[in-house]
């Protein structure tokens, strides 16, 4: 029987389990305070950005690689990755001095595509490629057929899914006895069908929710059409689940084990990230901070916890998948956390060319605690008008009314930002 004709089960996670003894690190299980005291029941993060190469992904690839045929092995292993299961094959080679070769999308920050030369040394070459792991994906599973290697699926296959599955393992020792839920982090699927497929066989009551961002929700959708769908567009911000289409295997198993997929925008997991490490301590990756913002948006309420798992107490476990995350991003970051908290807000401002309309607008238009972040203004000599891109930082999003009433009241004509305008893009 073949990889992809088979699904996942509990005793391949065990024998995962056992390849991995003394090569994945067992995570650590930690009370969040601030998530905690919010909610009121205990929310437990499960710190996978602790596991070597700061992802579960190693967990999957060393899984399915520690398998290979002697002759397998000689010829050499293909992957895809937006990062982190790069990271994990890269640690496998080494370790287990097979050659391979990772495709790897463009956005793939440099953080990440740094550490796996730096993991995979000798043992491992990067192919960039121009365009989403959609595009890498196929590529590498292209070569992969043309030179007989084998190609390790991030995801869609029933031994990287083991892999990732033996967190489930972890996590059966680790959780209280009254938890409710785990949520999960989805990209293509590989670690809520692992986990769900050992948690549903050894602790079928705790209720197993996916957790998704807005830009890339490919299993949501897969659900709701019921088979795995393309989607049209994906927003490469959060990396490390921007997968277009989710795994068959994944969904199969996802069908049946998890309860539901929640979905929360790419500002409120920036608002998470910078929680985590302000708060927690945690440096997580946008992918890693999904969980935790979904038990923010979702489930800090009692009931809106009774009406999604039919009970309001329990403690909730979040999986911070992974901890890659480039500094160079941050100011992005910040940038959409604003944006989502409705504390900063662009406009085009059009003065009229004649003295004293700047002091008009700091005075008369902008309030006590309103600050101005972005400004770019060029005067024209031969115009009589002059529009200014003007970048705003409120100190409650509530004063948002009246700095729009004072603007519609002022000589200037004013024209508020919508999020998705191109010019908005510009600056993000």
């Amino acid at each position: 029987m073949t990889a992809s004709s088979r699904a996942t089960s509990p005793t391949d996670i065990r024998q995962a389990a056992t390849a991995l003894e003394g090569v994945a690190v067992r995570t650590n299980l930690d009370r969040s305070e601030r998530l905690s005291d919010e909610a009121g029941v205990d929310i437990l993060l499960k710190r996978e950005d602790q596991q070597k190469c700061r992802s579960f992904k190693v967990r999957g690839a060393y899984a399915r690689m520690s398998l290979l045929s002697p002759a397998e092995r000689e010829r050499g292993v293909v992957c895809a990755s937006a990062g982190n299961h790069a990271q994990g094959l890269a640690y496998a080679c080494a370790h287990l001095g097979v050659r391979g070769t990772i495709y790897l999308p463009s956005n793939t920050p440099r953080q990440k595509r740094r550490r796996i030369a730096t993991i995979g040394g000798q043992w491992v070459e990067q192919v960039i490629v121009d365009g989403t792991f959609d595009r890498a994906n196929a590529l590498a599973q292209e070569a992969a057929r043309a030179t007989d290697r084998t190609y390790v699926h991030p995801y869609d296959d029933p031994f990287t899914i083991a892999g990732q599955g033996t967190i489930g393992v972890e996590l059966e020792e680790q959780m209280p006895e009254d938890t409710a839920a785990i949520l999960i982090p989805v990209g293509g699927g590989g670690l809520i069908a692992g986990i769900a497929t050992w948690l549903r066989a050894n602790r079928p009551e705790v209720k197993i929710i996916g957790v998704e961002p807005a830009g890339a929700a490919s299993m949501h959708a897969a659900l709701e059409a019921g088979q795995p769908m393309s989607l049209a567009k994906v927003d490469p911000f959060v990396d490390g689940t921007a997968v277009g289409r989710t795994g068959a295997l994944p969904f199969h198993i996802a069908s049946q084990f998890v309860d539901s997929v929640l979905v929360v925008p790419e500002g409120a997991v920036c608002t998470e990230m910078l929680e985590l490490y302000q708060s927690d301590g945690v440096i997580a990756e946008p992918a890693g901070a999904l969980a935790s913002t979904a038990a923010h948006v979702y489930l800090t309420d009692p009931a809106d916890r009774k009406a999604l798992l039919g009970r309001s107490d329990g403690a909730i476990v979040c999986v911070v998948s992974g901890g890659n995350n480039d500094l160079t991003r941050y100011a992005e970051v910040m940038e959409r956390s604003l944006r989502h908290e409705g504390l900063r807000h662009y406009f085009l401002v059009t003065f009229p060319q004649q003295p004293g309309m700047l002091r008009v607008f700091l005075s008369d238009v902008l309030g006590p605690a309103d600050d101005i972040v972005h400004f770019e203004y060029t005067k024209k000599n031969n115009r009589e008008l002059g529009p200014a891109l003007v970048g705003i930082d409120l100190s409650n999003p509530d004063d948002i009314d009246g700095l729009r009433h004072r603007m519609e009241s002022s000589p200037l004509h004013v024209e508020e930002l919508p999020l998705d305008s191109e010019i908005t893009r510009l600056v993000i």
